[in-house]
């Protein structure tokens, strides 16, 4: 898991509109109620081997979950399966951006 590259928030900030590159949040359903960065898609951790298949191979995904940890193992996963991936150090305790509910 040491290669997995790790973003700190204000750089996921950075990337919300960027068009190669999709964040994914992997929190459960409640605690994405409670709200999520803007044009993240929500998937929760344990639907993440079931949307692999899903996701387009030529964009950049930034993983997002609470703290880190969540979001850390499904980059992992998803690195495993070829895709281009990055963690955000912190998860959302740390994000200081908009947040859309």
């Amino acid at each position: 898991m040491e290669h997995i590259k790790e973003l700190e928030p204000n750089e996921v900030e950075k990337l919300i509109d960027d068009e190669d590159t999709v964040i994914i949040d992997v929190r459960e359903d409640d605690e994405v109620a409670q709200g999520m960065i803007e044009n993240a898609k929500h998937i929760p951790l344990e639907k993440i081997p079931y949307a692999k298949d899903e996701l387009d191979k030529d964009k950049h995904y930034v993983f997002v979950c609470r703290s880190g940890g969540r979001s850390m193992t499904a980059a992992s996963y998803m690195d495993e399966h070829g895709l281009d991936v990055s963690n955000m150090r912190g998860g959302m305790l740390e994000w200081q951006g908009e947040v859309i509910i």
